[in-house]
């Protein structure tokens, strides 16, 4: 690895980290945030508020930054991602109300969706080959980290100086990485490039309408106007989206890429794959608070193991899968995932660490291991170089979405009122979307080098 490579992969990889972080620290202080912030009965939907409020707008504009990244280049759009990032963060520390925090929280998507895609992309058009599937496994291994340092840090933070605190912990590595990027050469934009603003807004509406009514159906009911008036909207920008997309001259989502084997049937196994790891952790790091007793810091421990399991092997199944092709990496990856949550249907209200959780977290975390480096390589790895940010956003897009919507169902699996039954029922649903996505890969991804595929995408355009 040159330096200059080095210096690319360490950026990448901390601009992530940055985004990743978010995610971790807030599930564990959702409780804290619910107890100060919501009103009478409603906890649970501030909870998946301040989830989602993240989600949509990422998930709205990952894919137009993906483009925005390939226009401007991408250097600049992810120092322009990490200085918003960080002043959302801070926003979202001192928010007064529920209400602030949601939006603050939005505010956070939209900067974090100038981050991925422009980091990923990067190592995309830096590494080629086999080292391109190791330094993807290396990324995904050291941006897993944030899956130790959130829940952690995030614990000791709620229990010692209280929940607002853990959104001041993004300040660093943003500091960290604005100095490091200083040492990257910019890349170039991409002349005649549009960026797509009419699909960007049917994004963020078709996405917006159903999650609301999902997340409020549980108060108003699916007969009430608040609910079914943002539902049909929604769908109706969905549909819009689709047909304008077909016709934009320069799509923010483009379609030619699903002519792609390995990239529609990846995209198909990541909504799966991170449908199903949205929900599950948010699933048990609310029922180990709110059930099972457990404190903020004993509630962070209690998935350590998925992420020191994905530290230690995600680079070896990168290279692994680069090597032998991805597709059994894929396939049996998360069906051992998928047995780790069925381990967990034992938990009982108590929830007693080292007999009812701990084997079903172990097993999670090897299936994961051995599914997302292969999972991203096979996607990335198999449309050209030139598309590499728009490729990155929207298999990001799709990752986001998919536990956008998951976390949306939330209420609807488990109940208003979170208890053992409504535990044990998200563990079956989180179990199932792994299954599917493993079942979705061996039967469709190809082993088959990222050459013909790539050539196939190139055909199309």
């Amino acid at each position: 690895m040159t330096p200059v490579q080095r210096r690319v992969l360490v950026v990448a990889i901390l601009a992530s980290f940055v985004s990743f972080l978010d995610g971790t620290v807030v599930n564990v202080a959702l409780p804290a945030i619910a107890d100060e912030l919501a009103g009478t009965g409603d906890a649970l939907a501030l909870q998946q508020w301040v989830v989602d409020a993240y989600l949509i707008t990422l998930g709205a504009l990952i894919l137009v930054a993906g483009s925005v990244s390939d226009v401007h280049g991408r250097r600049r759009v992810l120092w322009w991602g990490l200085v918003g990032f960080g002043l959302a963060s801070v926003l979202c520390a001192l928010a007064p109300t529920g209400i602030v925090l949601v939006v603050a929280r939005g505010l956070q998507g939209v900067a974090g969706a100038l981050l991925v895609p422009s980091s990923l992309a990067m190592i995309i058009s830096t590494f080629t080959g086999p080292r391109q599937g190791r330094a993807i496994g290396t990324w995904t291994a050291w941006t897993g980290t944030a899956m130790i340092v959130g829940p952690l840090v995030g614990g000791l933070l709620v229990d010692t100086v209280g929940w607002r605190w853990v959104f001041g912990i993004n300040v660093a590595p943003i500091a960290l990485t604005l100095w490091l990027l200083r040492g990257v050469a910019p890349d170039g934009a991409g002349a005649g490039r549009r960026i797509d603003v009419r699909g960007a807004v049917l994004a963020a509406v078709g996405l917006a309408g159903p999650v609301f009514a999902l997340i409020e159906s549980e108060r108003w009911g699916w007969g009430s106007p608040v609910v079914l008036a943002p539902l049909v909207v929604g769908i109706a920008a969905s549909v819009a989206f689709v047909a304008w997309e077909r016709r934009a001259p320069d799509p923010m989502l483009p379609l030619r890429l699903f002519a792609v084997r390995n990239f529609a049937v990846g995209n198909v196994a990541t909504a799966a794959v991170y449908g199903a790891l949205a929900f599950g952790s948010f699933a048990v790091t609310l029922f180990v608070q709110q059930v099972a007793g457990y404190s903020a810091t004993a509630a962070g421990l209690a998935l350590l193991p998925v992420t020191v399991l994905m530290l230690l092997l995600s680079g070896r199944f990168g290279a692994l899968a680069g090597t032998h092709g991805p597709r059994w990496f894929m396939g049996i990856g998360p069906i051992v995932a998928g047995v780790g949550y069925l381990l967990m249907l034992g938990t009982t209200a108590d929830a007693d660490y080292w007999t009812q959780l701990l084997p079903g977290v172990v097993v999670f975390g090897l299936g994961l291991s051995a599914t997302v480096a292969p999972l991203t390589a096979a996607i990335l790895g198999s449309i050209p170089s030139g598309d590499a940010g728009i490729g990155s956003a929207v298999n990001n897009a799709v990752s986001r979405i998919a536990g956008l919507v998951t976390v949306a169902l939330a209420g609807i699996v488990m109940g208003s009122t979170l208890d053992v039954d409504g535990f044990h029922r998200g563990l079956w649903l989180t179990a199932a979307l792994l299954v599917v996505g493993g079942l979705v890969s061996c039967v469709g991804i190809s082993d088959a080098q990222v050459d013909d595929a790539t050539s196939a995408a190139a055909s199309d355009t």
